[in-house]
């Protein structure tokens, strides 16, 4: 049988291993799936109120008095992102621009996030300080991949030490990146209401959109974590 590059038998049976590697793939299918399913149906949705993304994420800020935040367009596919540091909130094309559900609710969502940081919420706090240690976590696992294929008895000794490093990093993030997301969502779907943004009737469209997206993010978590115990496994 077909051996993970990283696995061994210590504490995870095979069959165990498998079946979880499965499902995360599957799941994480499914989440791509769903979320763009829900962007493509609500993309042609056109919101009453008329307001572009960019609009409703200003609106948003607006009302929190967030005044040195500015707002983007990106280039790409659903590439929106909140950047903390530079305090910039980037919207792709479709959704800066864009009048319907989606676009609307995906730029409150990133709003949220502002909302986040005039509050010190807590783990996007703890994400931000993360992040660069995150990312040149990310810069190794793809050599981590090449040596686990390369080495003929897999990893082991320094390089398995450093991996097991990597992906507790990387599962650290994507864990924290959970209530970060949802509490973002959360924020963005009690303002697009409180400011009349969107009526109650229209939130069911943005509501298959955000809650879409979230399960990206646990797809993420889950393929981390399993990462993780592959090489805890291999160095047990």
């Amino acid at each position: 049988m077909y051996a993970h590059p990283y696995y061994s038998s210590s504490f995870l049976p095979p069959q165990l291993f498998w079946l979880l590697f499965l499902l995360v793939i599957g799941f994480s299918l499914y989440a791509q799936i769903k979320v763009s399913r829900a962007y493509s149906r609500n993309s042609q949705i056109p919101s009453r109120g008329g307001l572009t993304g960019r609009q409703a994420a200003a609106a948003v800020m607006e009302r929190a008095g967030i005044a040195d935040v500015e707002i983007e367009e990106g280039e790409g596919h659903l590439t929106d992102h909140y950047d903390p540091v530079n305090r910039k909130l980037v919207l792709s094309s479709a959704n800066y621009r864009g009048t319907n559900l989606a676009a609307v609710g995906i730029a409150a969502h990133e709003a949220g996030h502002a909302l986040q940081h005039r509050d010190g919420y807590h783990f996007l706090e703890f994400r931000m300080a993360l992040a660069p240690v995150t990312r040149i976590a990310a810069g190794l696992a793809p050599f981590i991949y090449i040596a686990s294929y390369l080495l003929t008895r897999g990893l082991s000794g320094l390089v398995l030490d450093v991996a097991v490093v990597v992906f507790a990093i990387l599962t650290v993030f994507q864990l924290i990146t959970l209530p970060v997301e949802f509490d973002a969502t959360r924020r963005a779907k009690a303002q697009l209401v409180s400011l009349g943004i969107l009526d109650r009737d229209e939130m069911p469209g943005v509501n298959q959109v955000l809650d879409a997206a979230a399960l990206t993010y646990l797809a993420a978590f889950m393929g981390a974590l399993l990462n993780l115990l592959s090489v805890l496994s291999r160095r047990n």
